[in-house]
């Protein structure tokens, strides 16, 4: 041990200070300063570590009526401190679930494999809101089921789809397969994670199926009793991570696809409409996509159309 701090009055003030706050020994703590002085960093590393030692009372104010700084006050009240009791420090170690495996092998394929770039717009939820809103009720009582956001935006996903059908094909070898059909992936938390169970032949369903069809695979997800079949195929997938807050991210594709949709929380924001600056319902859009099948323009097309049909949906009914 240095003992260039043997000496209490060699001490730095703000340093005598710390060992006062906590009643240390100062010679039972390496100094790492100048000429082996200690440092602030010095004992709040002892402190951290548990190796300092506490003195006892009477060892304490001897050492105190030294200080330069001569304050009575802090030899009373450092006195008075708690003896300082190293804070046990925990590792717990948990093997790594079969899907968290899973989900982390086929997060890392996708960064390896895929050319992966995003890009973004945002939508004014202002008609989906006010349509979600005038119509929910009836839709609950005839159908049974909660008219969410999601559906809307399944389907929008399936129309820009036909208009662009990249992001809805896959790279298999030296093959480009386009589909002529939507198999949409969509994300719901499960207790290990998100998890993609995918909806089959969605450009078939109505509103009221894709509805009950994401509820039951919510349902199924927090019981854990979705299965592999469930989770099979997907020509893309849509993500929402509003849900849980998120104002913006860049999702990660699901392979072999070559698109994934991120939604993101409703947020109150100033935007110009006809020169005026009003506050609308913004969401930011996220598409992800592998540029070696799509390029940007596919995926600026693809988003705006998405975009479209949300602002106006009454598009998604009439097919434009």
């Amino acid at each position: 041990m240095a003992a260039a701090h043997d000496d209490y009055d060699a001490i730095a003030p703000a340093v005598r200070r710390l060992l006062g706050d906590y009643n240390l020994d100062p010679k039972s703590i390496t100094g790492t300063g100048l000429d082996g002085r200690l440092t602030k960093g010095d004992v709040l590393a002892a402190i951290e570590a548990g190796t300092a030692r506490v003195l006892r009372q009477a060892q304490h104010e001897r050492l105190g009526s030294t200080d330069a700084e001569g304050s009575a006050s802090s030899s009373s009240s450092a006195a008075r401190a708690e003896p300082v009791e190293a804070r046990p420090r925990r590792e717990e170690r948990v093997r790594m679930t079969r899907l968290r495996q899973t989900i982390a092998r086929r997060l890392k394929e996708a960064q390896n494999t895929a050319a992966m770039l995003t890009t973004f717009n945002d939508v004014d939820m202002t008609a989906v809101m006010a349509a979600r809103s005038r119509y929910k009720d009836l839709f609950e009582k005839k159908h049974g089921v909660r008219l969410g956001f999601m559906s809307f935006f399944a389907k929008a996903v399936i129309l820009a789809l036909k208009d662009v059908p990249a992001v809805g094909a896959a790279i298999e070898g030296d093959e480009i397969v386009y589909r002529d059909y939507a198999d949409l992936g969509i994300a719901v938390s499960s207790p290990g994670g998100l998890v993609v169970p995918v909806l089959k032949d969605a450009d078939k369903l109505s509103f009221a199926a894709i509805e009950k069809a994401i509820g039951d695979f919510g349902r199924r997800a927090r019981d854990g009793k979705l299965t592999a079949e469930d989770m099979k195929g997907g020509t893309s997938t849509i993500t929402n991570g509003g849900v849980f807050g998120s104002l913006m991210s860049t999702p990660i594709l699901n392979p072999p696809q070559s698109g994934v949709l991120g939604m993101h929380r409703i947020e109150d924001r100033p935007v110009v409409r006809d020169g005026q600056v009003v506050v609308r319902p913004m969401m930011y859009l996220a598409l992800s996509y592998d540029h070696r099948l799509v390029d940007g323009r596919e995926a600026v097309t693809f988003l705006v159309a998405v975009k479209e049909a949300i602002e106006d949906p009454a598009r998604l009914l009439i097919d434009l």
